[in-house]
């Protein structure tokens, strides 16, 4: 493109515009098929709404000194050059910083026009007519009356194209796929019109209009857009996601509901932590909320799965352990089921996950940000837009300054490759550098990186101490005999330990949690008996994992009692029942568990006196 050296803005955008005569942003690639004449038509008239804004757009930008951009964007393609594209290599830091310093006289310059709206509304259709393309609009408005309506009813929508562009745009570009799923969650949920289920139901839209594959299994299967938002929606008004996912804005809120997991998994998933490990679900550290289940139940090791069980993938990764990829899957899972965003993350040689916190985002059980990438996006530039979305008006500056990029036709930087991007997306790059490198804010801490290969508790974790009360502890027997015994009616030990937890049930009253992690330890109970005799004593219990035992030595006899666990998959249920002899008088049933085990929760012993 030959352009003279004061060509302003105006100047380049009419002459790019020649240039979209030969190559337009919205042309059809090799893969796609040939239009047919119905939907040539209906490409027509959406290129010529494009086209119509483009014009309307470029009369109306500020002029930029052609010096300063030709400066800026030399400064932004050296960073390409300037790979491993870490913080930690003095060189790709150098280049971001100069990046930045070319931009900031520019960034000055249309700051104005940037942090006004006058230009929201022509600014946002035709990004969303770029991003989408006429073609694929086309395509979609072809297949009947009631998708055309849809293209129509959101191209007049500037209110709701707005937050689709705020929120990170439909996934692909698939905005009419969006409208479609977003549209039909209205229509089954009367609560999706407001609040956070309004933005759960967009962020829904957004982000599953690429459907996504469900883990596992033989046949592809996909998300059911509608039916994922219902799960949300139900576990929402359930009162069963976290404290804080009320205040998760839409772009969060698409970090949730993507879960490659089915909706029966995540339901599972709620109902096995609230009966198996409860305290999980309230640990006060955000880091290790919810994720922490993969450090105390998910061992690494060789997986043991044996799908022909008729379990879930999700309850095979619990049960059968797993190196780090499993475990990786299995935390996703975990932080989502209750509302948590949640990103994927790889590392060379390695799986890992991050995580939305009240304080940031943290890399979960891997290294570093600079070392992470996931779905074509570096780990650097995943958290640089998290710490920039905290700061909501100047953000706002980034978005537009993308639209403006998306109108010019420009090519977006590469999530993967800095120094890449047309000018004005290069721009918003910056405009981020600046919102962090004003606000400098405190990085989270990584969670669990020592523990990332690793089965061992660490010296710092905390371990949440619930006051047991008189009324947990006490030991009731029925008329007709039957003894009942609180799992935390232990007379050793008495607080909680490494291994033994005691901790508040949704289910009422407490319960006792044997850790799988850290060696056997014996925990005893001593309760007094009206008539002696032969008793059968089961245990209510939970566990997530097959073929466990319990220990049982009654009265300080020499042989202890094997007791057969019951696979429970995450819910409770009874033991079979096994006999015992009590003594008129002071009782003491000791267990303990033969090393490796596996987690336990036990709710309470019942002892019925046999005939």
């Amino acid at each position: 493109m030959i352009r003279t050296k004061a060509m302003g803005v105006g100047c380049v955008f009419a002459a790019m515009l020649m240039a979209l005569a030969v190559l337009p942003t919205n042309a059809k690639t090799e893969n796609e098929p040939p239009l047919s004449e119905a939907e040539q038509l209906l490409q027509a008239r959406y290129s010529q709404m494009l086209d119509t804004l483009q014009a309307k757009i470029a009369g109306q930008l500020p002029k930029i000194d052609e010096n300063k951009r030709t400066a800026f964007m030399e400064a932004h393609a050296a960073e390409g050059k300037a790979s491993p594209y870490q913080d930690t290599n003095p060189e790709f830091a150098q280049a971001e910083a100069k990046s930045l310093k070319a931009a900031q006289p520019i960034l000055t310059a249309v700051g104005t026009f940037l942090a006004g709206d006058t230009l929201d509304a022509p600014l946002v259709k035709c990004a969303v007519l770029a991003d989408a393309t006429p073609h694929r609009l086309a395509q979609f408005a072809q297949q009947g009356t009631e998708e055309a309506a849809l293209v129509e009813k959101l191209l007049d929508d500037n209110n709701l194209m707005k937050q689709m562009l705020v929120a990170g745009g439909a996934k692909d570009g698939r905005y009419a796929e969006a409208m479609h799923i977003y549209t039909a969650i209205h229509k089954t949920s009367r609560h999706a019109h407001k609040g956070i289920l309004q933005r759960l139901a967009l962020g829904t839209s957004l982000e599953l209009a690429v459907p996504v594959e469900v883990n596992g299994g033989n046949t592809i299967v996909h998300v059911d857009p509608v039916k994922r938002y219902l799960n949300y929606e139900k576990a929402y008004l359930n009162g069963e996601l976290d404290p804080a996912f009320p205040s998760m804005m839409t772009w969060e809120c698409r970090h949730i509901t993507n879960d490659p997991f089915t909706d029966e998994e995540i339901v599972w998933g709620r109902q096995m932590m609230r009966s198996y490990r409860p305290d999980i679900i309230f640990e006060p550290d955000y880091r290790w909320r919810y994720a922490k289940i993969v450090k105390t139940d998910v061992a690494y090791k060789s997986p043991e799965w044996t799908p022909d069980s008729g379990t879930s993938k999700a309850q095979q990764l619990i049960n059968g352990g797993g190196k780090c990829g499993p475990r990786a899957w299995f935390g996703r899972f975990a932080t989502r089921c209750f509302g948590i965003p949640t990103w994927g993350v790889r590392q060379r040689g390695h799986a890992a996950m991050s995580h939305w916190t009240p304080n940031g985002w943290t890399t979960c059980f891997g290294a570093h940000w600079r070392w992470n990438w996931w779905d074509g996006r570096r780990g650097l530039d995943f958290l640089l837009e998290t710490q920039a979305r905290g700061h909501a008006n100047d953000y706002m500056k980034v978005l537009r300054t993308q639209w403006v990029g998306d109108a010019l036709g420009e090519k977006k930087v590469d999530g993967m490759r800095p120094g890449t991007g047309g000018f004005w997306h290069a721009l918003a790059l910056n405009q981020k550098r600046a919102i962090v490198a004003q606000a400098k804010p405190v990085e989270v801490a990584l969670t669990g990186a020592d523990l990332a290969e690793a089965n061992e508790s660490t010296k710092a974790e905390k371990i949440m101490n619930a006051r047991i009360e008189e009324a947990d502890k006490k030991v009731v027997t029925g008329r007709d005999g039957t003894i009942t015994i609180p799992a935390v009616a232990c007379s050793s030990p008495r607080n909680n330990t490494a291994k033994i937890l005691f901790m508040k049930s949704f289910s009422g009253g407490m319960q006792l949690h044997y850790n799988r992690l850290g060696n056997p330890e014996a925990f005893e109970y001593a309760f007094e008996v009206a008539r002696g005799g032969k008793y059968e004593l089961t245990a209510r219990v939970v566990t997530v994992s097959r073929d466990q035992h319990l220990l049982l030595t009654p009265n300080n006899t020499k042989s202890a009692i094997d007791i057969a666990l019951p696979y429970t998959v995450g819910t409770w249920a009874e033991t079979r029942p096994v006999e015992i002899t009590l003594i008129h008088g002071t009782n003491t049933l000791r267990f303990t568990r033969e090393a490796p085990n596996y987690g336990l929760t036990i709710k309470e012993f019942k002892l019925t006196p046999l005939k």
